[in-house]
């Protein structure tokens, strides 16, 4: 297969373009293109030679065509290849105002200044981020961590998939008679069983389940070796758990970690989220999961991933709450919930009983990949919808976002209205829900229904993502922590007043057990954003040092 390409557009300054760009030339086919016309006729060729185009990089003036309507070309012709324009040091004040309205709109990924000289190394970041997300959605990476041999496609084999993505484990699939799927098959003794999942220098395992293959990665699970009391245990490992980590563990407090799954929960599934604080560029939910949990690794924060937490034990008369999986159980002085929430359920049995084979709960960026040329429909009005449509958009033909409401400016943000507005493979289709649907094996069509008339339409489908909005699923929570009618845990004032202590109401992020906390989505009243809950997660922090400091000394003056 060919290298993949970059094209860069530049009619005035094409040999700064060139200089800029020349560290990627030994891994990227580098052309160059003067115009508009000639850019979408070098990658008509690049396409036609069975190529594809990783990165469109343009001077912010062209001599036939207004940049970002020559970019909007491109991207009907490469729906995945990334955006940027390069600014010449002469225009990139006068330039800026007008074009930066359009990344808010998603018609572009970067506004960056042209490299002046070498080692431009601000320049070569974002061109490096760019390309290195290019590369963690593209069908078949370069860098492949993982093989997995299956014939099929099937339910198994995409989540598998979805859960190294989450990990950042870049994984092929590869028929049994493919030669990579021979490459592991010679390393497999007896007769073959699907799918095979070959880790990198580890023994191929059979996997039947998506935890097989994080025990070949990670070891079995045994029981907790913890011996000792910690300062805090923290119950999940989305934006909250990990901001309660990073914090405790870097002002000096034992703290540990319990992830049922991924890391990142539900946000490390999120293709792209461009309004959380210090990303100008925008950052996948995975990168920003993994980076957070190397540093709580870095100061000191032990992880526990695969640990269903099945019951928490409040303790009594100064005794550790104990938390308990069913490998064993942690003794803390303090706990912090941040497990977070669930996409509540469609409950639409025919399409429940093909979850995984074309119906999908949540944004499932795996099985984006598998939509290429398809018409797909996501289900929700949150910016979790709209990210997983801008998302699917790169690989299908059409993207329908169908919403209950007559439209999307109350539930998502208007970054994201625009982004959809612009893209012309979105469509929004309001007042409107799925009411039935089905298909010979996998997702074919699907029922909707108008809310206003009743009237019912039958179209065809072949993928569903449903994003519908938060469960709590806190059942195993002690009832001596309050919980809402909805089951979100309730905190500081948002507790009955008959439980609050000598007239006093709880701590803003305290539970109405002393020294257990709550921290993003689980808890009633927040927010339902990264950030927000990134926040609470720190915010928690200064609330478990004041519970765990040693009451002061009657006696002390």
């Amino acid at each position: 297969m060919p290298s993949p390409s970059i094209v860069l557009i530049s009619e005035e300054h094409t040999d700064q373009m060139l200089a800029g760009f020349a560290r990627y030339q030994a891994e990227y086919d580098v052309r160059v293109a003067r115009s508009c016309q000639e850019a979408l006729q070098t990658t008509h060729d690049i396409v036609a030679e069975g190529g594809t185009v990783a990165l469109f990089a343009s001077e912010s003036v062209l001599p036939d065509a207004e940049v970002l309507q020559c970019f909007h070309k491109l991207r009907e012709k490469v729906p995945t290849a990334r955006r940027l324009v390069a600014a010449h040091w002469d225009r990139f004040l006068t330039d800026g105002p007008a074009l930066r309205a359009g990344m808010a709109k998603g018609k572009y990924d970067a506004y960056l200044l042209m490299p002046r000289g070498v080692r431009d190394e601000e320049f070569h970041n974002a061109i490096t981020d760019l390309l290195s997300d290019w590369g963690s959605t593209v069908p078949d990476p370069e860098v492949v961590s993982v093989k997995i041999i299956s014939p099929t496609r099937d339910a198994l084999t995409l989540g598998i998939r979805d859960f190294l993505d989450r990990m950042g484990m870049a994984s092929t699939v590869y028929p049994p008679d493919s030669d990579g799927g021979r490459h592991v098959l010679e390393r497999w003794e007896g007769e073959p069983a699907y799918p095979l999942v070959y880790p990198l220098n580890r023994p191929v395992v059979h996997a039947t389940s998506v935890r097989d293959v994080a025990i070949a990665l990670y070891g079995a699970p045994t029981a907790l070796d913890l011996d000792h009391v910690v300062d805090v245990a923290v119950v999940g490992g989305g934006p909250a758990g990990l901001a309660a980590a990073v914090y405790s563990a870097s002002e000096g407090l034992s703290t540990v970690i319990l992830e049922a799954e991924a890391v990142g929960g539900q946000a490390g599934t999120s293709s792209m989220i461009r309004n959380y604080l210090g990303f100008p560029r925008g950052i996948s939910g995975m990168r920003l999961a993994l980076r957070a949990r190397n540093q709580a690794l870095r100061f000191g924060t032990r992880f526990f991933t695969g640990q269903v937490v099945d019951a928490v034990r409040p303790g009594r008369d100064g005794e550790p709450h104990v938390v308990c999986t069913d490998t064993g159980e942690v003794r803390a002085r303090s706990v912090v919930i941040a497990s977070g929430v669930a996409y509540r359920k469609l409950r639409v049995e025919p399409l429940e009983e093909l979850v995984g084979i074309g119906v999908y709960y949540g944004a499932a960026m795996t099985a984006a990949r598998e939509m290429e040329g398809q018409d797909v429909y996501v289900v929700g009005g949150g910016n979790s919808a709209g990210q997983a449509a801008v998302h699917l958009a790169r690989f299908a033909r059409s993207v329908t976002i169908l919403v209950r409401r007559p439209d999307l400016a109350e539930t998502m943000s208007q970054y994201l209205i625009g982004e959809i507005e612009y893209n012309s493979r979105i469509s929004v289709r309001t007042c409107t829900t799925v009411v039935d649907g089905g298909g010979d094996g996998r997702l074919e069509w699907l029922g909707l229904e108008d809310v206003r008339t009743g009237e019912r339409e039958r179209v065809p489908a072949y993928g569903l993502f449903l994003l519908l909005g938060a469960e709590p699923r806190c059942e195993w929570l002690p009832p001596e922590v309050a919980r809402d009618d909805r089951g979100f845990v309730l905190t500081g004032r948002d507790v009955p007043k008959e439980r609050w202590i000598d007239g006093l109401p709880p701590e803003s992020l305290a539970t109405t057990v002393p020294g257990i906390f709550a921290a993003g989505d689980i808890r009633a009243g927040s927010m339902k954003r990264v950030a927000s809950a990134s926040g609470e997660g720190a915010s928690v922090v200064p609330l478990v040092h004041a519970w765990l400091a040693p009451a002061p000394d009657a006696t002390t003056v």
